[in-house]
């Protein structure tokens, strides 16, 4: 198709020329040039590649003159990207004098300007100069530097100061996609949970994040806002306004269920976790079932003894059950629930629960010991777990991590499930 659309210019321009050859040979024109008792006479063919010849002349001339100057500009720019080269380089190596020196040099260079005086207020910032990065910043671009500047204050803690900058930006239309990641971000810090769902469609349309990115902070969001919500009616819209997608994650199912017992309505909230364990296994859930406060905690035990033989290697529901043993005041029941937790994977709350159980038990001194466990255990240190376990003159004989197999009768490790 290319080709055939060439041929047909080209046969077009042939025939234009042709047609316009005989026109000019048939009558070439006729120029007069006078001046004073001067008169140049010619034909207009003639004068016509003659004014193109000094045009052409004129040309030449000018770029000769100009070349000194050129060739000045092009020394000018060659040397600015260099030093913007060596600045960046210095920044990452942390050298930030001289990154800031060999920036602020290349920030001359009008071409460089921006990204010399953001790069600048990074080597400032990074060296603990917050006015000159400040003052470089006023000078940079404004959504670059409006995000920059927003992302120092970040890192400084003044969440609060980055949400106001941010929101200014917003109503002005001047935000780009990090800076509404950063908005939400900070709004999250600030507990401003409607602003943060404010800016979940911008960043969604900027695509800014991976989908697996966006997908953890829109989570945490309307977790954070389902559990900032002040009345039953709020909390009822927010839950119901998600999509059934969006329920899924345990972070915000337990945010829904924590709130929901909070205002009184529990039998919800467990309806929901139950929900969830069935669609998926997960310890955070299994843990949150525990978190509802003291009412229908007879029910949920039960519920949760029924579990016990479908998920014999769940730490986290050995944590559930001895915690709702302790609020039933099932002191045996708790301490085993929990010394098999400890021993299927240790954990501070498996712990601090063994301390309740204790010191309900007017145990003081295992509980004393218990806690100073959870402690150690959230520090970070090695827990000695057998000698407290072994109770004076008792010998645990149970196996504390039950054997599952596949279908194919290969036996698998606690936590893992086969496809």
């Amino acid at each position: 198709m290319r080709l055939w659309l060439a041929f047909v210019l080209l046969l077009a321009i042939a025939c234009l020329a042709a047609f316009g050859w005989q026109q000019m040979a048939a009558d070439p024109g006729y120029v007069l040039l006078r001046y004073g008792s001067t008169s140049v006479e010619t034909t207009l063919i003639f004068a016509a590649a003659l004014l193109l010849l000094i045009w052409f002349a004129l040309a030449i001339v000018g770029r000769v003159l100009r070349s000194p100057l050129a060739a000045w500009s092009r020394g000018r720019r060659r040397r600015a990207r260099e030093r913007i080269a060596s600045g960046l380089v210095a920044l990452d190596e942390g050298r930030y004098a001289h990154a800031l020196r060999e920036l602020e040099r290349a920030s001359q260079q009008s071409t460089l300007r921006g990204p010399a005086l953001l790069a600048s207020a990074r080597a400032a910032h990074a060296r603990g100069d917050n006015e000159r990065a400040v003052a470089l910043l006023s000078q940079a671009p404004e959504p670059a530097a409006l995000v920059l500047r927003a992302r120092f204050e970040l890192e400084q803690g003044q969440a609060g100061a980055a949400l106001v900058r941010l929101k200014e930006g917003m109503h002005k239309s001047t935000m780009s996609p990090a800076a509404w990641e950063l908005l939400a971000e900070s709004a999250l810090r600030c507990g401003d949970t409607a602003t943060a769902l404010e800016a979940l469609p911008g960043l969604a349309r900027a695509q800014a994040l991976t989908p697996d990115a966006f997908a953890a902070l829109e989570a945490r969001t309307h977790a954070a806002a389902l559990a900032a919500a002040a009345d039953r009616q709020t909390l009822d819209a927010l839950w119901s306004g998600l999509a059934r997608a969006r329920r899924r994650p345990a972070e915000i199912v337990c945010a829904y269920a924590r709130r929901a017992a909070e205002l009184g309505q529990v039998l919800a909230a467990m309806s929901e976790i139950e929900a969830a364990l069935r669609r998926q296994w997960t310890e955070t859930l299994i843990t949150c079932y525990s978190e509802l406060g003291p009412a229908e905690v007879e029910a949920r035990l039960r519920h949760a003894e029924a579990w016990d033989p479908e998920q014999p290697n769940s730490a986290g529901l050995q944590l559930t059950l001895g915690r709702l043993c302790n609020q039933c005041k099932l002191w045996g029941k708790a301490r085993e629930h929990l010394e098999r937790g400890l021993a299927i994977a240790a954990s501070p709350a498996l712990w601090e629960a063994l301390g309740d159980c204790h010191s309900g038990r007017n145990d003081a001194d295992s509980a004393a010991k218990c806690y100073a466990n959870a402690l150690r255990a959230a520090r970070g240190e090695s827990v000695p777990l057998m000698p407290l376990l072994a109770g004076p003159g008792s010998v645990s004989t149970r196996a504390s991590v039950i054997e599952t197999r596949t279908a194919h009768g290969v036996p698998q490790l606690p936590g893992v499930t086969s496809d």
